[in-house]
């Protein structure tokens, strides 16, 4: 019976866990480039079970099979697949046709600075003229990402008084001249990637670069489906109030068990 409450209680922890990922989801439905982040469950690895004090073998005890001591995380993913793409005509706005990341110029947990990725290209320009997301942090061009943009000359800049247009490989024109150009990066591992704040991505293995394609004046939405989302949740929370019911069913045995079984009439 005790078996029994810890196997109900890391099922109740693994759906909170399942819980949490999928509020995150929800959450974050409307955010530009967000990918849907999931878990799996496993079991805890079998146990061969022994007969305790067991003598009627040469005091060897007998085995009574394999048991198992209830669920943990198995792993945690992302879906990478993209979301669908809004036009938004907005000459700031961009979305990449294809695998890869813009690479901003991003500040650390641990101080300093260093290379992160997002596939969310809601950027503006700022005074200076600089192409910068909507936190202040610099996007990089392509030998930027590579030299890890800590210098000016790898942050994308333009002529903030000028109007200006991107091609698909990412150069920036302004009177009918290439003025910069807008990076793209890939990883050969995306299990790699450490999620980072801000819908961004630290590359713990390094960046390669990217042939994908920019468009100007589009952004990419998450890739959410919020029905699906959301019988997932009722899902969830049936299986919770599942092993609810049976730590329930089980502490009712336990109290019969104490108070009524070793009762003598």
């Amino acid at each position: 019976m005790v078996k029994g409450l810890y196997t109900a209680y890391t099922g109740m922890v693994i759906e909170q866990k399942k819980m949490d990922k999928l509020s995150n989801n929800m959450a974050n439905a409307d955010t530009n480039g967000y990918k849907k982040q999931g878990m799996a469950a496993t079991s805890f690895a079998d146990q061969l079970a022994f007969r305790i004090k067991d003598t009627s073998s040469y005091n060897l005890p007998r085995s009574m099979g394999d048991i198992t001591f209830g669920a943990k995380v198995g792993e945690t993913y992302m879906d990478w697949s993209a979301g669908d793409m809004r036009v938004t005509d907005n000459t700031d706005d961009f979305a990449i046709d294809g695998k890869g990341f813009f690479a901003v110029n991003m500040g650390q947990d641990g101080g300093g600075r260093a290379v992160n990725l997002t596939r969310d290209g809601a950027f503006v320009v700022n005074r200076e003229g600089f192409l910068v997301t909507k936190e202040g942090e610099h996007v990089l061009t392509r030998n930027g990402g590579m030299n890890g943009g800590m210098a000016e000359g790898d942050w994308v800049k333009i002529n903030p008084e000028l109007p200006y247009t991107v091609d698909e490989r990412g150069d920036i024109y302004q009177n009918n001249q290439v003025v910069s150009n807008i990076g793209i990066f890939d990883v050969e591992d995306y299990s790699s990637l450490r999620e980072f704040a801000n819908n961004m991505f630290v590359p713990e293995d390094g960046i390669i670069a990217s042939d994908s394609s920019v468009l100007q004046g589009v952004l990419e939405g998450s890739n959410i489906n919020v029905v699906d989302e959301m019988v997932e949740m009722i899902t969830v929370t049936r299986a919770y109030e599942a092993n609810q019911k049976l730590i329930q069913t089980i502490d009712g045995d336990l109290e019969k068990a104490v108070t009524q079984v070793g009762r003598v009439g």
